[in-house]
């Protein structure tokens, strides 16, 4: 942070009493007045906003459907000899993604 930089700006947010404690409280541990505190957390944190995620979780959903018929009829006697260990990994590989896209890593 730069200590001679003039604040000549206002910033006024409505926060609940809880929250306003919150804040002041991280900001004495951090050793920082409220207003610093706020400035570099709110600057060196970064937003990620995940893309229109929709589309794949209708098709994660469909996929699991579809896996769970599978097993409804294995386990039914329909059928018996099957390998789903790609299936499990595609599964497996399209959750970390949607974990990755909504977590921002």
């Amino acid at each position: 942070m730069q200590n001679n930089r003039k604040r000549a700006k206002t910033l006024t947010i409505r926060l609940t009493k809880a929250e306003k404690e919150m804040i002041k409280k991280k900001a004495r541990k951090a050793q920082l007045s409220v207003t610093d505190f706020l400035v570099t957390t709110s600057l060196r944190t970064e937003i990620h906003v995940a893309e229109d995620i929709k589309p794949l979780l209708i098709e994660l959903k469909r996929i699991g459907n579809n896996v769970n018929q599978i097993t409804m009829k294995i386990n039914a006697g329909a059928f018996h000899s099957a390998d789903f260990s790609d299936v499990i990994q595609g599964q497996r590989m399209l959750y970390e993604q949607l974990l990755r896209i909504a977590g921002g890593r």
